[in-house]
């Protein structure tokens, strides 16, 4: 039914305007599908007298949209793209008018009335994958692109349109492919097995596949930072100097700074780049006990933003011996991704480093002043090589990006890791041909050579109207 659905969806004509709604210098509205060009020369009248299809296609067209009394909606150029030469691989038809949101809606709803329906939220991309122009993966990293916070996450989502990431998934699927293939023959024709080497060939061909898949999962924790952001929390007791760090950061007063303790009182949070490496920064309120009702308040949030961040910046004064608050502060990032800012280098040191607990000796630490600035070119690289590696900058490797491909890598894994450990203790290859269908299941989904119709539509759902 589902199948059926789509089906009938791709046989209608579609159109939206694929431009961001405002005044703008020029406006488009796309119209995709088997009756685009009947649309397009309906509405659009050349000043030339021609039809459109009397152009050769991609030809850029001088002409005017008419009104359906022959009054002149707007100025405009249009080209017809025929199937499979365009975006969607069927046949479309692109209106550049004026940007106005009067002009675009007009015009909009012309085509409506000539014959198409409105596109529905990834519609044109969702036909692409579908006609097969793209893969699943592809179609992705369309929005990846659009959504792109740095250079560098924008280089990764281009590798990704590109094919990268589905050539290499594809290749692994195929070697899981073809361990099954060898033993469907094995057991098809038993007399021709040799137990040992059948096996043996599983154990060594799965284990290659293993390592392809953990070579990709090794770089999803950049590639998820460089798509979402890292997401961080500046923490420390009041008045370390957490306001004043984050300050400097933004090059602008953005947190208010006093010598008073507990000036913050909620969570300021800011989206910036650092070093080539996109933030989402949180600067809490200072983590104590305090009797002030609205103090409290901001301490809860505290703790909670803490609870959510990826990275925790531990802000320690450098100026004072350790306390007993910074000790408290210090447990509670245990276990979590950190780094300790010994803030304040330029009033002296109390040798805070040194008075630090046992467990947090060989922990990444930075002394610098957040008045002067020294210290911050240290915690720049310190975070580069957090987030790239040891190389602190984008290499040529494939990134995966999407929480989606993630998970569906960590899935495969772990049967891929069950049909192991069932080679291993020489169960029945029906057993293990489960786990690897399974595993052969999986890195299907992430490039749509097999994936369900819900998860289709589920994923295009999420992209703006007219992509």
């Amino acid at each position: 039914m589902q199948k059926e659905l789509i089906k009938q969806e791709q046989e209608e004509t579609i159109s939206a305007v694929c431009t961001a709604l405002g005044e703008g210098a020029i406006g488009i509205i796309r119209v995709s599908g088997e009756k685009a060009l009947a649309v397009g020369e309906q509405i659009f009248k050349a000043a030339s007298g021609k039809k459109l299809a009397a152009y050769a296609p991609n030809t850029l067209v001088y002409g005017h949209v008419l009104d359906t009394d022959g009054s002149v909606v707007d100025e405009v150029m249009a080209v017809y793209m025929k199937s499979p030469h365009s975006y969607t691989a069927e046949d479309v038809v692109e209106i550049q008018c004026h940007g106005g949101v009067r002009s675009l809606q007009k015009i909009l709803t012309l085509s409506y009335a000539a014959g198409a329906r409105p596109a529905e939220p990834g519609e044109f991309t969702k036909r692409a994958f579908l006609n097969g122009r793209i893969d699943l993966v592809q179609a992705e990293a369309v929005m990846d692109i659009i959504k792109s916070r740095s250079d560098a996450a924008l280089k990764v989502a281009v590798r990704q349109q590109e094919g990268q990431l589905s050539k290499q998934v594809r290749g692994l699927r195929r070697e899981l492919l073809d361990v099954i293939v060898n033993l469907e023959a094995v057991i098809d024709y038993p007399e021709d097995d040799i137990e040992e080497i059948t096996f043996g060939n599983v154990l060594t061909e799965v284990n290659k596949t293993v390592g392809g898949v953990n070579k990709l999962l090794e770089n999803a924790h950049t590639g998820k930072i460089l798509r979402e952001g890292l997401k961080v929390a500046i923490i420390g007791k009041p008045n370390v100097g957490k306001s004043s760090f984050l300050n400097f950061l933004l090059k602008e007063d953005r947190a208010i700074v006093s010598e008073f303790a507990g000036t913050t009182r909620d969570v300021i949070e800011e989206q910036f780049l650092l070093g080539g490496v996109p933030l989402v920064l949180a600067d809490t309120a200072g983590i104590r006990d305090t009797e002030d009702y609205v103090e409290r308040i901001g301490v809860e949030k505290s703790r909670r933003i803490l609870s959510e961040a990826e990275l925790a910046i531990v802000v320690l004064d450098g100026s004072q011996p350790l306390a007993d608050e910074d000790r408290e502060i210090l447990e509670l990032v245990k276990g979590r991704w950190y780094v300790i800012i010994i803030n304040k280098s330029d009033l002296g040191s109390a040798d805070v480093k040194a008075d630090l607990p046992e467990e947090f000796k060989t922990a990444p630490v930075i002394e610098l002043s957040a008045k002067t600035g020294e210290g911050f070119e240290a915690f720049t690289e310190w975070l580069q090589k957090f987030v790239y590696g040891d190389d602190r900058h984008l290499g040529d490797g494939i990134y995966v990006q999407n929480a989606r491909h993630e998970r569906l890598l960590q899935n495969a894994l772990t049967s891929m890791n069950d049909a192991l450990a069932a080679a291993e203790a020489h169960l029945p290859y029906d057993c293990i041909m489960i786990d690897l269908r399974n595993a052969a299941e999986y890195l299907g989904e992430i490039t749509g050579d097999a994936v369900r119709d819900e998860i289709i539509n589920e994923i295009f759902s999420k992209f703006c109207i007219g992509k």
